[in-house]
């Protein structure tokens, strides 16, 4: 069975979202498919969800019509509300984080499913895990999703600089140029996520920022998603600034791997200081990844088992 709408006249990349993300939680919500010709839709599939995603499409363009704009929030509050209102069992996916580029970026580990949790209920949360298990990468997907939600006006990702003695000075260039071989784990994850052509603009206009945590100290962000990735090599005074920047309607993930500080000897580590001291405060949460939980090839698991069975054994 198939219905067709008539979608002349509309804003197609705003009623559709960013890399169609709009059609695709209506997609996996209803278990339809949908095509773009021209100014029509085509929606096939079961006869009996069909007309509610007709629905949502049509309460799609009202919106539209209506605000002028719409996101992935309007889109899952009209399932939910069409899906309560037909009677029919809601089967929005609960722990889509985002619609990326690639598609649904979902938990895919138990770790993960407890991460999206704890970052759904605090407004600071601590990753704290090995390579690979996505750390950095659900984090960035929860900033990008916030951001497209008009949750957050601004996402400011940062990483200490190390390797670069912090000061940054003695190496050639302008400041893009010294610290973007470091932050290019950042600059992977928000491509993996954003079309190009939108993380272009985003980054360009200042809505989406990447700086080196020295570059922290004396700012006050509010509405912002801000992001500390390998917060190990962050020293005790660098991670109380960072938490400190946190404004009103604020959030904050802090994200690193205690098993690889690479700061000088006798230098404390502030993710190690700060798991300890915010334990128990409320709004703030801890999530603890193993090698259970990587996600990148299946030999990278292998590996930090045999790491750890090495150093365990000297």
């Amino acid at each position: 069975m198939d219905k067709t709408i008539d979608i002349r006249g509309l804003d197609l990349a705003v009623l559709f979202g960013p890399a169609d993300s709009h059609l695709k939680i209506i997609e996996d919500s209803f278990g339809v498919k949908t095509v773009i010709r021209n100014d029509i839709i085509k929606i096939s599939g079961d006869k009996n969800k069909i007309p509610l995603a007709k629905e949502i499409i049509h309460e799609m363009k009202q919106t539209l019509g209506r605000k002028g704009s719409i996101n992935l929030k309007d889109v899952k509050q009209l399932i939910d509300i069409i899906s309560i209102d037909s009677g029919h069992k809601n089967q929005l996916p609960k722990e889509v984080i985002h619609y990326g580029r690639k598609g649904a970026i979902v938990a895919r580990s138990e770790g993960q499913h407890s991460y999206i949790d704890i970052v759904n209920r605090n407004d600071i949360v601590l990753s704290v895990g090995p390579a690979g298990t996505g750390k950095t990468y659900i984090a960035v997907a929860f900033a990008i999703a916030a951001l497209e939600n008009s949750d957050v006006d601004r996402i400011v990702l940062c990483r200490p600089a190390v390797e670069a003695g912090e000061s940054l000075g003695f190496l050639p260039g302008d400041l893009k140029e010294k610290v973007d071989p470091y932050l290019t784990p950042l600059y992977d994850a928000l491509g993996d996520i954003m079309p190009k052509s939108k993380l272009q603009k985003v980054l360009s206009d200042g809505t989406i920022e990447i700086v080196p945590l020295a570059y922290m100290r004396g700012r006050t962000l509010n509405n912002a998603f801000m992001i500390l990735d390998e917060a190990q090599n962050a020293t005790p005074m660098q991670m109380k600034m960072f938490l400190t920047r946190l404004g009103v309607n604020s959030k904050a993930i802090i994200t690193g791997d205690i098993t690889q500080i690479d700061l000088p000897m006798k230098t404390d580590s502030g993710l190690i200081q700060v798991v300890k001291i915010l334990k128990g405060i409320d709004g703030i949460g801890l999530v603890k990844l193993t090698e259970g939980d990587v996600v990148r090839h299946k030999l990278v698991k292998d590996i930090i088992l045999a790491y750890d069975k090495s150093i365990r054994t000297k």
